[in-house]
């Protein structure tokens, strides 16, 4: 099974300061790489799309969190996964990421509008921790927004962001205990940010964390290459036995791999 977890507004710099063991455990027995790239506007809505279509915004065309369809449609992963026969899971607590795949792609939907409150990823992580054990699933994506919400109302790296960071990595263990031994996982962020905001090319916007670890993964091994959140759609392709489509513009990290 392939778990994709994204903790939506993690900068990379305020992990150390952190109190986040999972994440930590999970850096160390993985391949990492504190320096990826988002795209722009590097906002959430195009940033998840970007990262489930692997291509930019300016050939998905959406550029704001509110979403509009493609003018050339192109499949992304869930669609992909669904396509190749795989069973997918997708736990989240923004609503406006409802769209990251067709009508069809998915057998198992939970949505809470758990976000804006600080216990919200514990309710999410909750509930995918009940529902994807024994669920016969190849992948599951579960989406952690707090960190962007108290990034927006204390700042970035302020103490309350940093806090809030600590709230999400319990919400990871809770997803890491339910789940098998032999789980692969992929996690990053979308975007960083700055003072109470963040959409902007500023290399505290765009520096993201990302990571792989489980079986068949490098461990403890620092990501030399390039990476993009347009590559995680390839690589998660790569992961789960199915072909990227050809319009994808990212391409699979294959230093990851042992």
């Amino acid at each position: 099974m392939v778990v994709f977890i994204l903790i939506d507004g993690l900068r990379p710099d305020a992990i150390a300061p952190a109190d986040c063991p999972n994440l930590k455990r999970l850096i160390a027995r993985g391949a990492a790489t504190m320096r990826a790239t988002s795209v722009m506007p590097s906002m959430t809505l195009p940033c998840h799309t970007s990262i489930f279509h692997s291509v930019p915004p300016q050939r998905h065309g959406i550029s704001s969190n509110v979403w509009s369809p493609m003018a050339r449609p192109l499949p992304g992963l869930f669609d992909l996964a669904k396509a190749a026969g795989k069973r997918s899971a997708f736990a989240y607590n923004w609503e406006e990421l409802r769209d990251l795949g067709r009508p069809g792609s998915l057998d198992l939907a939970l949505f809470r509008s758990t976000a804006y409150q600080a216990d919200g990823d514990d309710i999410i992580a909750a509930e995918a921790a009940r529902a994807l054990p024994g669920g016969g699933y190849d992948f599951a994506f579960v989406y952690l927004g707090t960190v962007d919400t108290a990034g927006h109302y204390y700042g970035w790296m302020s103490e309350g962001y940093i806090a809030q960071i600590a709230a999400a990595d319990r919400a990871l263990g809770v997803v890491e205990a339910a789940l098998p031994a032999d789980t692969v996982y992929v996690l990053q962020s979308d975007h960083g940010g700055h003072e109470r905001t963040h959409g902007t090319a500023a290399p505290e916007d765009m520096t993201i964390p990302w990571l792989v670890a489980g079986p068949g993964i490098r461990a403890g091994h620092t990501i030399a290459a390039p990476v993009s959140l347009l590559d995680t759609a390839p690589t998660i392709a790569r992961l789960l036995g199915i072909a990227p489509h050809p319009e994808w513009e990212g391409r699979c990290v294959e230093e990851i791999f042992v």
